[in-house]
């Protein structure tokens, strides 16, 4: 789904404009990564939290030349599903 189809099937979902639901979903995906700079969890019951994870420095490896590559350390975004959204994705799981 891009960008431009999601926004439509919220705002007909919604029942509001394509620019009142871009608006909004702007705003949640803001708040996401301020809160996530700030190293804050972002939780949604029924679907899941987004949070923040710190990778160490670490020597890589170029797969076409072979050689060594420095990878510096990093801060990821990372997103947990709720219980509820992995049942509704694996019906019949037990």
């Amino acid at each position: 789904m891009t960008k431009a189809e999601l926004i439509e099937a919220v705002a007909s979902t919604a029942g509001t404009t394509k620019a009142e639901a871009e608006k909004v979903l702007g705003a949640f995906f803001d708040e996401v990564v301020a809160s996530g700079k700030k190293g804050d969890k972002v939780a949604w019951p029924g679907f899941g939290s987004f949070s923040t994870t710190e990778s160490k420095a670490r020597t890589g490896r170029n797969p076409q030349t072979g050689e060594q590559v420095a990878i510096a350390a990093s801060t990821r975004m990372r997103f947990t599903p709720s219980s509820t959204l992995k049942a509704a994705l694996n019906p019949n799981k037990k």
